[in-house]
Formats: structure tokens, sequence, C-alpha cells
């Protein structure tokens, strides 16, 4: 259920609802809109009668939500969710533009491909230092000796950092270097982890699993509002499927879906969605005519010895060449870049 407050509600108004809320056993979320405040209602199990809400001073009407996400939904704040990571806007009518390695490999390099982002038109900087690797094998991160470096890059480019959490365990440590959290694809559904950063107030980037639906990723976002956390972006970057052109099946179709449905802002990963650094460039131009709110790109200097997803990564004159379109292809869909 939700309740929509009157534009001319004050704040105690707000205070009565939201206790009167609470005192029924059930939890209450205020969420401010552009003209006025709704507050959502989870916790019940049964239906709930409007009569205890609509006759309370600053109530303008209460809504039944019929999705089983009810924070996220358009129904409880029909305005777009603009996130602020470090002061840049994510959503709304600025594209975001997310670049940097798959893999913090060492200072030099983090720094090198930070500037190099940095100049070419980058506002957020992407850098693992903690890997989710299929293989035991496979290069896992440096670790805290790499958040260190990513402050160090943000330090020197003014990048706010974006970077991947693994666990509940390091997630106080990633959050003490990071500016946004990224939940990677293996761990859309890791619910102890999405209630974690849900309490931790800080901007989170939830990518869409490898066989998830989207109403599956948006549950999963439910999970960060219902613990009080509304600083959430979204993030297609492709299903697996039973092609084999690419790595992964990009579904840019997903897109405006989520647009019409969800007030949450999304970017496209067009790197993992395809895995091909040549599909990189037509994918993000694809990704912005479709709506997406931004794109997460990887970049790498010298991509043959990347010790992680070297061949999804551009070189540093392709995403300039990308940021170049990507301005001019903006205005055309009402957008700036």
């Amino acid at each position: 259920m939700l309740i929509v407050m009157d534009a001319a509600a004050s704040a105690e108004d707000v205070r009565r609802v939201v206790e009167t809320v609470q005192g029924l056993g059930l939890d209450a979320h205020p969420i401010p809109g552009a003209q006025r405040t709704a507050i959502g209602i989870t916790g019940n199990r049964g239906t709930i009668e409007a009569g205890a809400f609509e006759n309370l001073p600053g109530v303008a009407e209460v809504i039944p939500v019929s999705a089983p996400y009810k924070l996220v939904s358009r129904e409880a704040k029909r305005e777009d969710t603009v996130v602020s990571i470090r002061g840049v806007p994510v959503g709304g009518k600025h594209l975001a533009i997310v670049a940097g390695p798959c893999a913090v490999e060492s200072e030099t390099q983090a720094l090198e491909i930070g500037h190099l982002v940095k100049a070419a038109g980058a506002n957020l900087y992407r850098g693992g230092a903690f890997k989710p690797r299929t293989s035991p094998y496979s290069f896992q991160g440096l670790g805290v000796a790499g958040l260190k470096i990513l402050a160090k890059v943000r330090e020197e480019t003014g990048l706010p950092i974006v970077t991947e959490v693994l666990d509940t365990e390091t997630a106080e440590t990633v959050a003490e270097y990071a500016d946004c959290l990224q939940i990677g694809a293996r761990n859309m559904q890791n619910f102890s982890l999405l209630r974690k950063l849900g309490q931790m107030r800080k901007p989170v980037l939830l990518k869409r699993g490898m066989s998830a639906t989207i109403e599956e990723l948006l549950l999963s976002a439910e999970y960060l509002l219902s613990e009080g956390n509304y600083e959430v972006v979204l993030c297609e970057r492709g299903v697996r499927t039973f092609a084999d052109h690419t790595r992964n099946t990009l579904d840019l179709a997903a897109i405006p879906y989520v647009r019409r449905i969800s007030h949450l802002p999304i970017l496209v990963d067009p790197s993992h969605g395809t895995g091909k650094r040549q599909k990189v460039l037509p994918l993000s131009r694809a990704a912005v005519a479709c709506g997406a709110d931004g794109l997460l790109i990887e970049v790498h200097a010298h991509p043959e010895s990347a010790l992680s997803d070297g061949p999804q990564a551009l070189l540093p004159d392709m995403f300039t060449e990308l940021v170049r379109q990507v301005r001019l292809l903006a205005p055309v869909v009402g957008r700036t870049a």
C-alpha cells in the first residue's frame, strides 16, 4: 500500500502517518518526491484497511500497490529517481559514463587508466579490488591494497569510485574506500549481502544476474530499499542464452521495460554484455537510444596483458570515440553527456 501526502502536508503530518503505520506493526518508508511525499507500507501479511490512514491530516490518497516489488515500482514513485554518487548524478537528463579496468592490477595501471578516462569524458571510475572469478586459480584481485589504489585514483582524478563488494564480511571495509558499492551478477540474490548494503546507506549499483528475470532483479532491489537505502542504480549486463557469438546476450529490451515499471535509474554494461571489444561501441549507442541512464565500460591501456577480461576492454582511443559518439547521440533522446 502507498499513502500519498498532499503537496501542502507538513513534516508533522508525515511523522504522524509514519507513527500510525508503525503502531500497526508495519514498516513505513517515506519517499520524498518533487511535488509531494509518498509513504510506502511493507510488512503486512494481509489486506490493510485504507480507512486507517485516509482521514489523517495531510493524506491525499491511499493506493493499493499491486506489484510484488512495492518500493521500486512506479506506483510508489512516479518521478525518476536520481542517485547522487559523490555529487555525480545517475538518472535524470545527464548520462553517467562509468569507465575503468575490470580489475585493479597495480597503482601505475589504475592511475594511467584513471587519467585517460577522465580526459576522455568519464565522470565515474570503475575498478575491481575483489574479483569473483569462475576459476579459483584466476586472479582474484588485490583486496585492500586495491582499495587503497582506488582511493588514490579518486584523489588524483576527482572521479568517484565504483567497486564491487563480494560478501558481508568485507562490506564495511569496501565502503570506507568506495563511493558506490557494486553488487555483481553472481551476488544479485545474495540476500544477506543485499540487507547489509541496504542498511549502510551508501549508493549501490545492482547488476542483473546472468539468468535473472526483470522481476527478480527488481525484487533484489526491493531488499535494498526495504532496509532504508533508496540510492540504488540497476544495471543490465547481459544474460546467458544459447547464443555463442557473444559472451552474453545483452537484453536492451529490458531498458524501456524497467523505465516504465520502476523509478530507479538503470545503466547498461556492454563490456560484459558482449565480451568482445568491437561490439561495445555499437551496443553503447543502442543502449543510449533505448533510454539507458548511462554506461559501464571497461577500458585498459594494454588489454593483451590484462589479468581479467582483456578481450572486452576498450583501448583508450576507442573509449574516446565512444564518448564522442554518445555525446552526439544524447541530445536526440533528450539527454546530455
